[in-house]
């Protein structure tokens, strides 16, 4: 299990939630999910936003680990990478056990 110090003393998850915060780039990574990479052109067909925007939110994603990027002849693919997650995922864990901690010990402190 990744814990808050595996995370690192810098800045911890909470680059991945600030990526995580916003609504196209969530949208982003659900069409990724499926683990097939896939270019700007596809991640932005059927959408609104331009292939200048989706770049944009699939540079945050990578700066932030959870896509990476190759390239294939002239276009960059771009794939989910599940290990940041899956490190957020398991601090909210840690903290949300530190809370049934301190939960249970201002109870018995009350009941007591």
């Amino acid at each position: 299990m990744q814990t808050l110090d595996a995370l690192g003393a810098g800045a911890g998850p909470a680059p991945i939630f600030a990526a995580l915060g916003d609504r196209t780039r969530l949208s982003l990574l659900a069409r990724l999910s499926d683990g097939e990479p896939r270019s700007i052109a596809a991640l932005s067909a059927d959408t609104d936003l331009t292939r200048q925007a989706v770049t944009k939110h699939l540079h945050v994603l990578e700066d932030v680990g959870l896509v990476s990027s190759i390239r294939v002849g002239r276009e960059s693919r771009f794939a989910y990478r599940p290990e940041p997650l899956a490190a957020a995922r398991s601090y909210l864990d840690e903290v949300s056990a530190r809370w049934d901690e301190a939960l249970a010990r201002l109870k018995s402190f009350v009941e007591g």
